[in-house]
Formats: structure tokens, sequence, C-alpha cells
């Protein structure tokens, strides 16, 4: 077994994480080994491991390459299906993370333990169900030491769920910008005056901003000062009930409004909806699939179709309205089959953080074998004027299996996209044009089907060396 350095854990020099092919590890120093020592002994820990609310960890051996490096001990963790990061999340998915972090903290503090952090970065999402997966951030409570956590969950969490819920600001592109999130005089200079009088606004914002300007550029040891004015664990406790309080009635009205939801379905005749749904389900069935991406997942609809021929889906949709109701329906069912995230595919998330290694590409968290392209095409070429020889290629880079929708000029989505644009710059936008590009980018059709209504056809593509 050959374990690396995972890129994106090094801020913790008494708890890294390396990955192998087949392992999630977790190196611990001397003293990380002692808090983990406590945290394990502790009533909240197993019960919160067996209910899923902690990645699933026990001990380990250390392979060949972690011996001699100093390590006290080594955890074995179990693996997160599809890693996803905060700025690819729906408001909802953020807020259940943001209550997971203070409800480990609360039962933490419990057995006298807390965390060293709260970064949301420390939480993955299996389906619908969150967990918390940086074992290594529990340690013992040490006694006139503040929640050093605190500043973290408010830039990471706290943040951006009030600029969403008071402000209506999207805080995906917030988040996407800096690896560290919002910080307290961006937030305030983003509140109004009246949001002041809004719950939790003026202390967390507005008093956290003035405490950070204030001491910015001064020599004095707030620490110290804390540990002499007596900070007790009761300041923990009643800290955490109130920001619990704040998350508990932040909610997106729009996203609300919206929970009717909205499908692109409305588009399509019952022969022709039957007729997509039999084609994906047989290309779907004919193997059982490890890893599905439905790329323009819209509702789901779909990734629920194919849901049951494999291990797990991500259903990606650039509209935050739907995936937030898409995961909300996903909860209610506690399905833990399906990841929804928000991405703009001609925008896809990059590498990001400390040389763009520490949150990975999108295209670099997992290879699969079969993708959904449903109803994308037309928006990729003409809304976002991305050639379709190049989307082809970007779906042939994946290396899977792929249905893909064309819709044809005359089809009335297109139509309308098009009646904006001006005249002849989509003159290639024909079917012929992507049937060029599949031979060309490798791929062979294995099925082809026109919908009844005249206007869309399916294609099954297959890498030809495959």
């Amino acid at each position: 077994m050959s374990a690396t350095a995972d890129p994106g854990s090094f801020r913790d020099p008494m708890s890294r994480v390396f990955v192998s092919d087949d392992a999630v590890l977790r190196a611990l120093d001397g003293e990380a080994l002692a808090d983990y020592e406590a945290l394990e002994s502790s009533a909240f820990f197993r019960e919160a491991v067996d209910a899923g609310r902690i990645v699933g960890t026990e001990r380990g051996e250390a392979p060949a390459e972690l011996t001699g490096q100093g390590w006290a001990a080594v955890l074995r963790h179990e693996r997160i299906p599809f890693v996803s990061y905060p700025y690819e999340w729906p408001f909802e998915m953020l807020r259940d993370a943001a209550v997971l972090q203070l409800d480990l903290v609360a039962a933490a503090l419990e057995d006298d333990l807390t965390t060293k952090d709260a970064s949301s970065y420390n939480v993955q999402f299996v389906g619908s169900r969150p967990t918390f997966i940086d074992v290594g951030s529990f340690e013992r409570l040490r006694a006139d030491e503040p929640w050093y956590g605190y500043r973290q969950f408010c830039q990471l969490f706290l943040f951006p769920l009030m600029l969403q819920a008071y402000r209506g600001l999207a805080f995906q592109p917030w988040l996407r910008a800096r690896v560290g999130g919002i910080s307290p005089i961006e937030a305030r200079r983003a509140m109004s005056r009246r949001d002041l009088l809004r719950k939790g606004v003026l202390l967390h914002v507005a008093l956290h901003a003035r405490a950070e300007q204030r001491l910015a550029g001064t020599e004095r040891d707030v620490k110290a000062e804390l540990k002499k004015s007596g900070y007790r664990k009761e300041i923990h406790i009643a800290q955490n009930r109130g920001l619990r309080k704040v998350v508990d009635k932040l909610r997106w009205k729009e996203s609300e409004s919206a929970w009717s939801g909205y499908s692109e379905r409305r588009h399509y005749t019952d022969d022709d909806l039957a007729t997509k749904e039999r084609f994906v389900e047989a290309a779907a069935s004919r193997s059982h699939r490890s890893l599905v991406w439905d790329l323009g997942a819209n509702d789901g609809r779909f990734s629920r179709l194919v849901a049951p021929h494999a291990d797990y889906v991500v259903a990606v949709d650039q509209d935050p309205l739907v995936v937030d109701a898409l995961y909300r329906s996903l909860r209610d069912e506690g399905d833990e089959r399906i990841l929804p995230l928000v991405m703009d595919l001609s925008d896809p998330s990059p590498g990001l953080g400390w040389r763009s290694r520490e949150r990975r590409a999108f295209v670099d968290r997992g290879q699969p074998d079969l993708v959904l392209a449903l109803a994308v095409v037309h928006h990729m070429a003409i809304t976002a004027n991305v050639p379709i020889g190049q989307f082809v290629d970007f779906l042939a880079e994946l290396g899977a299996e792929t249905v893909v929708e064309f819709p044809r000029p005359d089809d009335p989505m297109v139509e309308r996209l098009l009646r904006n644009k001006r005249a002849g710059v989509h003159d290639d936008y024909a079917e012929a044009t992507f049937e060029k590009a599949v031979g060309d980018a490798g791929f062979r059709v294995e099925a082809r089907e026109e919908l009844p209504s005249g206007t869309r056809v399916l294609y099954l593509l297959v890498p030809r060396f495959a």
C-alpha cells in the first residue's frame, strides 16, 4: 500500500491525512494521540460515528512510508464516495453542515472536549447526510482558553448563510474566491443598517468587525487577556447555544418559494419523457456503475432513475434554487446515494488554495463510468458560447460511457435561446456538427433514438477503445 500526503491536509502539523488506493489514513503526533484517546473514550464519539455524523474511524497500522517519521499513531477512516466543497453546496446543505459542527461541539463540551477549528471543509456529504471528517480537530478543553474555531465558523458558515438569507447574495462565488471565507469586515460592509436589527448581526458581524479593526496592527495579547478574565467552559456552552439559535433562524426565502420546483420536463410531451426514461435506464443498466455524473441534473429525476444501477450519483446543476430543492427532498427521504451540487459546467470548480491543490478540481475527484448530459448541449453551445466540439471533447476526456440529448435547431427551447443571439453566430449548431464532433473525439455511437416529437435525439456514446 502506497500512501501519499493529501495536498489539502497540511495546516495542522499534529494531524496529517495520507491517502492510498484503498485507505484514508490520519497520522497523529503524541499530543494529537492524547487528544484522540480522550475523544475515543468520550460518551458521544462512538454514538456519533455509528450514526454517520462523524466519519468511520478506527486504529490502523502505519504503512512503510510513515514509519520512522515520528508519528505516534495512525487512524484509518472510511472513504467519502465523492468529495465536495462548500462553494458547491446550496444554502440548505451549508446550513445543515453548520448545525452538525455546532452540535458536535456542544456534545464534545459535555465531555470536556472541543474543536480547535471550525472549517466548513471539515464536513463532507454522503448523499444528503453531512459527515464530520476532521477527527484530528477534536482536542481536550483547556482552561481559560476561548473556542478558537469561532472566527472560522463565522467566516465559513455563519457569514455566508447570513449574506444569502438576509441580503440575497449567493455565497458560492465568495467561498470559491477565497478558501478562508468571508471576513467580519467584508460581511459588515455587505450588511445595511437595517440588518443590524436581524438576529445575530450586531454581535457576530458588527461587533466582530469592530473588534478586528481595533486589534489590527496592535501587539495586544488577546489570548492572555482572555485567560486573565477567567474564560470558562460555561462561556463556551453559551456561545455555542447562541450560534445555534442564530443558524436555526436562517432561511433562504427564495428557496422556500421554489420548493414546488421548476422542472425542465415541462418542455416534453408524455411520450417524449417516457422514451427518454427508457433510453436512459437501458444505458444505465448495461452494467453496474460505480460512479455516475448527471450533468445538468435539474430536479434529479434521471439521477434517481439511474441510482439503482450505481453505487453513487453526483447530480450537478447551475441553478442553486433547483439544487436546494433537490437536496431537501433527498434529505427528507434519507437518500445517501445521490449528491446534489451547484456548478456551472461552463466554469466548473478548478483547483484552489495553496498551489491550487488544496481543493481539487471537480474533474479530478473521481472517475465516472457513466455520464448523463441531458438537455445540456444547447445551453453550453448557445448560452455559454462553448463550441459543440469542445464540449464533446470535454465529455470524451472523462473516459466514460455518455448519454447525450441533442435538441435540434427547430426545438422550441433552442429557438428561444437563439432568439436574442446575433444572426449567423450559431449557424454551426446542427446535428451533423454534433455527430462529427462525436467521431472526432473518439466516441462511437452505441445507440441513437429520436424522441417522438422529432426535435430531440438521444445518443449513447461509448469511448471507441473502451
